[in-house]
């Protein structure tokens, strides 16, 4: 098959093929560009969501810990109850008045 000499134009097929390769290399420039943002996001999503399973059992523990602390107290141990808060009883006198 002989070659096309340089004094030859390059012919129909020759430049066809020439643009379509430049044009599947300019896209397959542009998937890797969008392949790598795409990863950067997904490892800041990663990222963020192991900060959440962080934050998560933290409010897990705390949930638990008032859940234990919401035992119910028989009202004999409860006791008279701190000024401020509701439960405090004024014990009233018992003696007539005058």
């Amino acid at each position: 098959m002989p070659e096309p000499s340089r004094n030859e134009t390059p012919s129909f097929f020759d430049l066809e093929r020439e643009r379509l390769t430049r044009e599947i290399t300019t896209g397959f420039e542009e998937l890797l560009s969008s392949n790598n943002s795409l990863n950067r996001v997904l490892q800041d999503v990663l990222g963020r969501a192991e900060e959440w399973d962080t934050l998560a059992t933290l409010w897990t523990s705390f949930a638990d810990l008032m859940k234990q602390s919401h035992t119910v107290v028989p009202e004999t141990e409860q006791g008279m109850g701190v000024p401020g808060t509701g439960g405090h009883i004024v014990a009233g006198s018992t003696s007539a008045k005058p």
